[in-house]
This record gives C-alpha cells, structure tokens and sequence, in this order.
C-alpha cells in the first residue's frame, strides 16, 4: 500500500505576534486568523474545528473541542524572517538562523546598473518598497511609454519585477527574472525571492495575472525534500512549492491559478487521479511507495493578506476548510495530513506587509489516536513538522 504524507500550506495565516514581532516592524497586536474570525464575526469551517484549530486560540466562530479528530499545536519560527521562504524551508527542516536582505530603500545602483545592462532593458521604473496592486496603477502609462519594467521590493526579501505582457512577452519577463537572480547570487546579495509580476489591462484597469506568477527562490542546502527524493520517494509540489523550494527536492510539479484549482489538484493526488507522469521532471523513472504532497494556498496571502481584505480572506479559509473532509476521506490507513501556515499577514493591522506570527498546526491520521482535545500546545520551530513526516515516511 502506497503512503502519502499530505502538507496544506494556507499562505501567511498565522495565529499571533511573535515574541520578538517589533524587532521585525510589527505590532504585538497582530494575530491574522483572529482578526479575520473577528472582522467577519466568526468563520465556518467545521472540519479544520474538528481537528482542533479553536484550541489553539481565541478565534471567533471556531470552537474548542474536547475530543479532537487530530493533534493541534501552535510553532514559533526559528529562522529570522516572516516571509513565504523561510517559513516554508523551515517546514521541510532547514532553519535560516541568519535573515534575507531587505531593501527598504530600494536596490543599490550596481544592482540596478548590472540588471539593466543584462537585460537591455534601457531602464527601470519604481525601484522602491511598495504595494504590487498600487505600483502598477501608478506607474502603468509610464511603462506603456518608456516600456521600462516596474522595478519593485515589499518589506520582505524581493526584487518583483511587474510588465504588462500584452506589451512586453511573458517569456521576457521570465528571462529577465532569471537574470535578476543570477546577479543576485553572484553578488552574495542574499536575497530570498526574485518574482516575476505578470499584469494586464483589463476594462482599463492594470490587472495582476496570478497564474503566470513566477518565484525564483534561493536554492536552500539540504532540507527534508532532498532526504526524500535521493531515496526514490516522490515529493509533488503543488502551487508555488516548485519556485519557492528552486526545484531542490522536488520531483514533480505543476502551477496554479487559484486557491481552488490547488486544492482540487491535492484532492486527485490523494485520491491517485493526479497523471503524475505527466508533471514529473525526469520520465519514467521509477519511485519508492512513498510520495509527499506538498501544497501552497497563496490566495489568503497574494489576494487578501496583502489587500488588507479581510472579508475575502475570510471566505478563502471557508473555501480551504470545504476540501478538508474529502480529502480525509480518500486517506489510507497510513496517510498523514498536516494542515499548517508560513507567517502572518494581518489585513486588520496599519500596513499591507507580511506580519512575524506563530502558526497553526493540524496533523491527522487513522492510525494517530489523540488524547482528548489532542493539543500539544506552543513548540519552537516549524521544523517539528518533519519529526511527523519521518514517522509516517519511514517505516
């Protein structure tokens, strides 16, 4: 019999501020998925209670349980950031003791220089801090004349470039993306993410296109991933996965648009009616019965979190929670799910950036018994998340 371990990532919903949040600019305060609860005076999500998230804090429409379904534990992050790359590769066992570079200035001129010069592009727009849905309506008739690219960074560890690809190819902007990571690394710049920023004007309105996002991600040393996949198990990377990981320990992969398209593809792998030939990097090569399912959720973050949208947020948690059952139930006697988050993005809190935050943990398995309310209460790192896979993965 075949074991899947299954990790649903839901983007950025943490579930209270971090000690030590001011050292990274935020508030005490900041605590995403009780905000959204409150803002929307309570969340449906019966399956995600059932497993125990309103044990874990005071979230409003989410109630305790005596006899949890799973365990349920809140994790403080190890690594020095609140951004999708360390909470991820910290997720897979790898702590980054030591944080990205961070522009809030914007980028250097040599860096500036060197990208133009590589490109040829003939120059850039912006090149400062700012939010990716106002960047592009302020500058878009500028980039429709200068034909420039929207150079941009966010309080995170990103160089975002935004074109128009009615006017400029997707395919340059992937190639230009490329070359903005290759100066970045030649130049120990260390920074976490270069992201390719597609829009279009649609109905006169500067539009991001989600679905041809493309991350470029340090490449991380060794994480559980690579354990896995130099033992022949098969780890599927489902959304961004692929990019945030650089492809480092993964096997198989495929995009997505939407928080739905990522979660129905999460149902067929479990339900083995994914055609993982078909998304597979190496063809016909042949995998132990092992096979992670790694899976980001980034709408609660890209479309909501950062919007300072509360309202959709909410609704997209509602949406992740619809797809819990199902998935339980095409579950074997040996499958494991953990349903967890990366980092924080308050959209009830001044600002539009990422916010330093503990996060939710909801891990079940039939053959997991849990005591009682099955709370493990607070523990250091993400990386105990691994601790889960091991057990489930190696026997």
């Amino acid at each position: 019999m075949e074991t899947k371990a299954i990790i649903m990532v839901i983007d950025s919903m943490g579930i209270g501020a971090m000690p030590d949040c001011k050292d990274f600019g935020d508030i005490p305060e900041c605590n995403t998925l009780h905000h959204v609860c409150e803002f929307n005076h309570g969340l449906n999500v019966p399956n995600m209670e059932k497993l125990g998230l309103g044990n874990l804090g005071d979230f409003e429409g989410i109630k305790p349980v005596e006899h949890s379904l799973g365990l349920n534990m809140t994790l403080r992050e190890k690594s020095k950031g609140k951004d999708t790359t360390t909470g991820h590769w910290e997720i897979a066992g790898l702590v980054s003791p030591k944080p990205f570079a961070t522009f809030p200035d914007g980028f250097p001129k040599e860096i500036i220089d060197k990208f133009i010069e590589e490109t040829g592009c003939g120059g850039v727009l912006a090149n400062k801090p700012a939010s990716g849905t106002q960047i592009i309506q302020e500058l878009n008739d500028e980039h429709h004349k200068t034909k420039f690219p929207i150079v941009y960074t966010s309080a995170d560890s990103v160089f975002q470039i935004a074109l128009d690809t009615d006017m400029i190819p997707l395919e340059t902007l992937y190639k230009w993306s490329t070359i903005a990571r290759k100066i970045l690394d030649e130049g120990n710049y260390y920074v976490a993410r270069v992201i390719a920023r597609p829009y279009k004007v649609i109905d006169g309105k500067p539009t991001r296109i989600s679905k041809d996002r493309r991350d470029y991600s340090m490449v991380p040393s060794h994480t559980y991933l690579n354990t896995m996949k130099d033992r022949g198990d098969k780890v599927v990377g489902i959304g961004k996965i692929e990019d945030i990981f650089a492809k480092s320990g993964i096997t198989h992969a495929i995009h997505t648009g939407s928080n739905k398209e990522g979660l129905e593809l999460t149902l067929k792998a479990v339900r083995n009616e994914l055609p993982l030939e078909d998304i597979a990097y190496v063809k016909g090569k042949k995998y132990t019965d092992k096979t992670l399912i790694f899976t980001n959720l980034v709408d609660t973050d890209m479309l909501y979190g950062h919007r300072n949208d509360a309202k959709g947020y909410g609704h997209a948690i509602e949406e992740i929670d619809t797809y819990v059952k199902p998935i339980i139930e095409a579950m074997n006697d040996k499958d494991l799910l953990i349903i967890t988050a990366d980092h924080g993005c308050d959209p009830c809190v001044p600002g539009t950036d990422h916010t330093r935050e503990k996060v939710p943990v909801l891990i079940y398995g039939k053959s997991i018994t849990p005591q009682g309310n099955g709370n493990l209460g607070e523990l250091e790192g993400f990386d105990n998340i691994v601790k889960y896979l091991k057990d489930t993965l190696e026997k």
